[in-house]
């Protein structure tokens, strides 16, 4: 096995330990809330998608960085220092008596957030353009069956064991997936492969950037996408208990959790090979109508199956958008400014974690947890309309200049 094979086997697999130790918590945050005091409704909602996004805050400006340091050193001592610090976040998290300890906790967790990007930008290097979207989205069925796993694993500890165990049993899984990096990981040093490839200074990369219209327009779908994904997740739970009257909540809403994943499953390697073929640009398209069709129903559902089956629908979708973008950059951006544009395109995707849950918690809050459905619905066609301008734009751009 060569050194690109081993290497994508290797971080398969890590991913797949961090999404499902991850999803093992992520789901019942709103839960747990809960059980440090008497609260409202609209207080736990509201604080729920707080916690969820704070996290985020911090990561969305600490990922460029991340990222340039990858480009001049390296990603695996970027994928050991925020594989451990993820476990020592979590862990911690384990203890607290209080909202505001977890919220802290959150927030301090963000600098050292982004194992999996970091992964999709490591492998992104290392593999030729022709067979990135089938590459990438072979490392996204990675996380995508840990996201699949973990919520029904995380359902079955909390209900049986409670919370904390959850906490430390996510803690010591996610410090395996960094220590399988540590052991097995073997890096081409970035200045060793080339000596001869362009460096590009942090004003460079911006205008890169800013010049290339519909990249820039890619990165901006990210947020949306991201907005609209995580408008819903950390009141999913709260969602499950208000379709079902029976008492397991954190495992039925595992299984609603679960049900996107295994769509995922299903679809996302196609997805990568159909925008090898075609244009990755032209499949986020396609994906992003097909989330906005897929979003409604789950508004109106009245029983939990309804719910179940809508969320596994939509799965199939969006399992595609994350390694097509990927790949869209791996193919339009310089070699050795990828890492620090990719970490771009993942603060984009942070500050959309951050947006989603915060303006879920609101929403909900006034209007009721159905009612994010609707907008998030509408968020998926608003990025739907400003892709599909764009990419008509350019091509309407190339007619002219031949």
């Amino acid at each position: 096995m060569n050194r690109e094979k081993r290497n994508l086997v290797i971080m398969w697999f890590a991913n797949f330990m961090v999404a499902a130790s991850a999803t093992m918590v992520l789901p019942y945050l709103s839960l747990y809330i809960d059980t440090f005091g008497q609260y409202s409704d609209e207080y736990v909602q509201r604080w729920s998608g707080f916690v969820f996004g704070i996290t985020f805050v911090t990561a969305f400006f600490i990922s460029p960085l991340w990222g340039r340091f990858g480009d001049k050193y390296g990603y695996k001592p970027i994928l050991l220092i925020t594989g451990f610090g993820i476990a020592v976040s979590i862990f911690l998290m384990g203890f607290v008596n209080s909202t505001l300890e977890l919220f802290y906790l959150r927030m301090a967790m963000g600098a050292v957030t982004g194992f999996i990007p970091t992964s999709l930008a490591f492998i992104s290097k290392q593999t030729p353009k022709e067979i990135a979207g089938k590459t990438l989205a072979t490392l996204q069925m990675g996380t995508v069956s840990g996201g699949l796993f973990g919520p029904l694993i995380g359902g079955i500890l909390a209900d049986l064991f409670g919370f904390q165990y959850t906490f430390i049993f996510t803690s010591i899984a996610i410090a395996l997936a960094a220590s399988m990096v540590a052991i097995g990981i073997k890096e081409i040093n970035p200045g060793n492969k080339d000596q001869t490839a362009e460096k590009f200074s942090r004003k460079e990369v911006f205008s890169h950037l800013v010049h290339n219209r519909l990249l820039l327009t890619v990165m901006f779908i990210s947020l949306l996408v991201q907005t609209a994904n995580f408008s819903v997740q950390p009141l999913l739970a709260l969602y499950v208990d208000e379709l079902s009257a029976a008492s397991s909540v954190a495992f039925l809403a595992g299984l609603a959790f679960s049900a996107t994943g295994f769509g995922n499953l299903i679809a996302t390697r196609k997805w990568g090979k159909l925008g090898d073929s075609i244009g990755h640009e032209r499949v986020i398209m396609i994906l992003l109508a097909l989330c906005c069709l897929l979003f409604i129903p789950q508004a109106l559902a009245d029983s939990l199956w309804q719910l179940i089956l809508f969320r596994f629908l939509y799965g199939i979708a969006v399992g595609g958008v994350i390694p097509c973008v990927t790949a869209y950059i791996r193919l339009v951006s310089p070699l050795s400014m990828q890492g620090e544009v990719l970490g771009y395109n993942v603060s984009f995707r942070f500050l959309g974690n951050v947006i989603g849950p915060a303006m879920g918690g609101i929403v909900s809050g006034y209007l009721g947890i159905s009612s994010v459905f609707y907008i998030t619905s509408a968020l998926f066609l608003l990025a739907f309309t400003i892709l599909w301008w764009n990419i008509k734009k350019d091509e309407q751009a190339a007619e002219t200049s031949y």
